[in-house]
């Protein structure tokens, strides 16, 4: 307010003091006079104040013209002028409001809407490293493969854009199916930049599908470095590699170094119920039956797991079903109410013969978590106590139509698998295999849902359980009409 008050009181002034100084000139005597030879010219004061600042107007007008021929002249030469600067300011605000909408193309997924106006942008800015990446996922968008590959391609000649271009043809490899390749890729991308974390993701993945356990080792552990990965995921996926580890160099023939690989990712992770039965068995190799005890023991309290009561049984492969009835005891004692503990002890008194035990073992597993594991059990033990044949008959139908218990489950995509594996042979995900319940659809038998086999031996005539012939028959062929025969 104060602001426009004295701009107004400072035009009045000037007006005042233009109008006074007026009034002065006119009031002067005298004047300028001008002889051109032939006319003469007798100015008053006022008209040659006048006079003069339509001089100096008119050669401030005659300047400019002079340098605007002088600018028009350069800039038809090629030099850079006002002129050129004008028609280059225009040029770049047309490409970047075309890059814009080619931005906002992509993002609203107009695949073929945004490569126009990158190409409109490129024309206008001449800027590549900003052109083509647009493009190339302009192009992926669109599904033209070919075209995103090659502006990919581009951007690897500029080194502030080769990861970029690195990963853009990386993960072009991967959607083909061309995964050795992608691996090469996906390490210069890691050497470029250690510390991208879906970098460090696709070159582990790839590492663990090809079996490169040493160089997925490092990737892990290059994880842990650099923030990406929480200490307690990284042992335990750093156990999972070094049990993979010792998986090849056993298939290789290299026993010793197999076995001190399997007891190192045990010590990484004892709860891996695969770590913990390997070195279990390469101490049982070497003669250590206590060490093998001590660590199925702790991987048993910490995830029961059948393979680790089959492990344990091997610790002495000779003994007396009621011998190993004790033993085994030690082995449960910790979690007793836990349903793999209730079907081990129902499994370890069947093979003892002792079926109104192992009823009482199983205790009222059948009725609160009726698996087909535990149906079946309960179909042996009456087969063993001797029920009439439609009382067995009927726990096998309700085994066969039973959910299967818990299996190795991918958590990432929840394909059942038969055995633990460190991928999933399914979507190829590292470390996403836990022992779980899978989805009702899921129909898939795990390995050791049929413990008594491992555990009691098998009839060398008959090739089934010694004393449960006739329920594993009726189990696998699902007859429920056949003629049972007596064990």
């Amino acid at each position: 307010m104060l602001w426009s008050l004295i701009k107004i009181l400072a035009f009045v002034a000037a007006i005042i003091a233009l109008t006074y100084g007026g009034t002065i000139l006119m009031d002067l005597d005298g004047g300028l006079t001008v002889n051109t030879g032939i006319d003469e010219f007798t100015l008053e004061p006022i008209e040659v104040v006048f006079g003069l600042v339509a001089f100096v107007v008119a050669v401030w007008l005659g300047l400019k013209i002079l340098a605007f021929l002088v600018a028009a002249f350069k800039f038809l030469n090629g030099d850079e002028t006002a002129i050129s600067r004008y028609f280059d300011r225009n040029r770049e605000r047309k490409g970047y409001e075309a890059l814009a909408e080619g931005m906002m193309a992509l993002a609203s997924g107009e695949g073929h809407l945004a490569m126009t106006k990158a190409a409109r942008a490129e024309k206008y800015l001449q800027q590549p490293r900003l052109t083509n990446l647009l493009t190339a996922q302009a192009a992926e968008l669109t599904g033209d493969r070919q075209k995103a590959e090659d502006t990919y391609k581009k951007l690897l000649e500029d080194s502030q854009t080769r990861f970029v271009g690195v990963r853009g043809i990386m993960k072009q490899k991967l959607a083909s199916g061309d995964t050795d390749t992608a691996l090469k890729l996906a390490e210069k991308a890691f050497a470029l930049k250690p510390k991208h974390e879906e970098t460090q993701d696709v070159l582990l993945r790839l590492q663990a599908e090809k079996s490169d356990w040493v160089g997925a080792r490092k990737t892990l552990n290059t994880k842990l470095k650099t923030g990406t990965l929480p200490r307690d995921v990284y042992k335990r996926r750093d156990a999972v590699l070094a049990l993979s580890e010792a998986r090849d160099i056993i298939d290789d023939g290299k026993t010793i170094e197999a076995r001190e690989a399997a007891i190192e990712a045990n010590r990484l992770s004892p709860d891996l119920i695969p770590a913990a039965v390997m070195a279990a068995r390469s101490y049982m190799a070497d003669g250590n039956a206590r060490y093998a005890t001590r660590v199925l023991t702790k991987a048993w309290n910490a995830h029961p797991h059948p393979d680790l009561a089959a492990a344990f049984a091997e610790i002495v492969a000779d003994e007396t079903p009621q011998a190993r009835l004790k033993r085994f005891h030690a082995l449960v004692k910790a979690i007793p109410d836990h349903p793999e503990t209730k079907m081990l002890l129902a499994e370890l008194h069947i093979a003892a013969e002792e079926f109104p035990e192992a009823k009482r073992a199983l205790g009222d597993l059948v009725e609160k978590d009726p698996t087909a594991r535990a149906l079946t059990l309960m179909a042996a033990i009456e087969r063993g106590s001797g029920a009439d044949d439609s009382v067995v008959r009927g726990w096998l139908t309700r085994a066969l139509t039973a959910p299967r218990g818990p299996q190795w489950v991918c958590d990432n995509c929840h394909t059942v698998h038969a055995t633990w594996a460190p991928t999933c042979s399914n979507c190829h995900a590292f470390d996403t295999l836990s022992w779980k319940r899978p989805p009702e659809s899921e129909v898939a038998m795990p390995a050791g849902t049929e413990m008594l086999p491992l555990i009691v031996g098998r009839d060398k005539e008959t090739n089934l359980p010694a004393t449960t012939e006739v329920v594993e028959a009726e189990v696998m062929n699902g007859d429920g009409n056949q003629k049972p025969t007596e064990g």
